[in-house]
């Protein structure tokens, strides 16, 4: 065993290539993999794969967190040179090409970075402490756990003025994830809590989304972003456009230009940055944080390293030179081709450049209500909605997820309800 192995990977013949995420880049690209060019090792720090675009369904209890979750070591099993371990990558030294995990150190001849991207809080320490994100399996629990939590209190206090925080619910950018837990809280309301918490004046719950840009969506075509708001105020969501967010207390919102919104629940869905790994500080970097990368996804100044997904800024395509977007379709291509790059690599092959295929891009505001924007075409409503149903249907890893994440918008679509909406494991904000 090589003395700079002690995550007890086997020696072998081929060279090796380790991935560092999990995520929709990660996964797409060992499914793609010449599996005999490479003995393969993937780092994750949780032993699963999360279906990030339904995140806000666990979080509003339509969904159980494991329909979204699948794990990784079901992609190892089938493959004897194909290794996974649970690790937290400490230290890159690409001049040594070593990483240094949480469980030892391990060597490499080729690097991929996968690693996606966290939450942007733009260097607000009182939003990153008092807001919920909405980023992974945890928060999501956290964030239903709160709002049932903050129901329950509200039933049992006394001050109309505390009852009406725990009862405001804000949510901080109107991008699709903003808009899709905007309309599920709305329709929580209308359909769900106005019956189970029939002690409680539910004309009081108010949900709020805010936008800082003159347009929600922002990624998507005009009559996209009209129809969305169209939606929302529906719903009776408000939304606030053109509005920036000074400051929150853990209590009390405070806005540009308007008055300061009361609550205990307010989501922060407004903004990502890279989540690179240590040790490529002096790595190049773009608008927010991301590694600068060749059309190859060959990161600049590192041998033999490779960055895609949310994580990488590729440079040389002119449609988009400030960089692809940060979303799945980009991150799955870019590991597709680079699956094979890394072969014509081994076999000293001419390199293909990347050239990302906008596909399309939807949102689904509640039941029977979504956009969708693909190829220069635009639809909305019922249409639209099971358009949205499909596609994130069929994108889910596994097919017991696929089933039971169909059985459970049957269910709801059904009943109008959920049976998910359990205080398992109580959640206690920060104070």
């Amino acid at each position: 065993m090589d003395s700079k192995n002690t995550l007890n990977v086997p020696e072998s013949s081929l060279p090796r290539l380790v991935i560092i995420g999990g995520g929709f880049a990660g996964i797409t690209l060992i499914k793609a993999l010449n599996k005999n060019d490479f003995q393969i090792v993937l780092i994750d720090q949780n032993n699963y794969h999360t279906f990030q675009p339904l995140l806000y369904q666990v979080a509003t209890g339509g969904l159980e967190p494991d329909s979204i979750a699948y794990p990784l070591r079901k992609y190892v099993k089938r493959f004897g040179n194909l290794f996974f371990r649970l690790a937290e990558v400490q230290q890159l030294l690409p001049e040594k090409k070593q990483l240094i995990t949480s469980h030892g150190t391990l060597k490499y001849d080729y690097l991929v970075v996968a690693t996606g991207a966290r939450t942007n809080y733009f260097g607000n320490t009182n939003l990153e402490c008092y807001t919920m994100g909405m980023k992974s399996v945890p928060e999501a629990l956290n964030l239903r756990s709160l709002i049932l939590q903050n129901l329950e209190q509200a039933i049992v206090t006394k001050d109309p003025l505390k009852r009406q925080a725990l009862m405001n619910f804000v949510i901080i950018g109107g991008g699709p994830t903003g808009v899709e837990l905007a309309g599920a809280l709305a329709e929580l309301k209308r359909f769900v809590f106005k019956e189970e918490y029939h002690d409680l004046k539910m004309d009081d719950m108010q949900v709020f989304l805010i936008e800082g840009s003159p347009k929600l969506v922002g990624g998507m075509s005009e009559k996209s972003s009209k129809r969305t708001l169209g939606f929302l105020k529906k719903l009776g969501v408000q939304v606030f456009l053109n509005c920036r967010i000074n400051d929150y207390d853990g209590h009390k919102v405070e806005i540009e230009n308007g008055t300061p919104i009361p609550s205990e629940n307010v989501i922060w869905a407004a903004g990502i940055k890279a989540a690179p790994v240590a040790g490529m500080e002096q790595a190049a970097t773009g608008h927010g944080g991301r590694l600068l990368t060749d059309e190859y996804s060959c990161v600049k100044g590192f041998e033999n390293c490779f960055a895609v997904g949310d994580v990488a800024l590729m440079e040389g395509d002119i449609h988009y030179p400030k960089g692809h977007p940060q979303v799945a379709p980009v991150a799955i291509q870019q590991a597709e081709l680079l699956a094979k790059n890394l072969s014509r690599l081994v076999h000293q092959k001419t390199l293909k450049p990347f050239r990302y295929t906008d596909k399309g891009s939807m949102a689904t505001i509640g039941r029977k209500k979504a956009v969708v924007d693909v190829t220069g075409m635009f639809f909305s409503g019922t249409f639209a909605w099971f358009v949205w149903l499909f596609v994130h249907l069929m994108s889910i890893v596994g097919f017991k997820n696929r089933l039971a994440t169909l059985l459970q918008w049957f269910s709801n679509y059904i009943n109008f309800n959920s049976a998910l909406r359990l205080i398992i494991r109580p959640y206690q904000p920060k104070q």
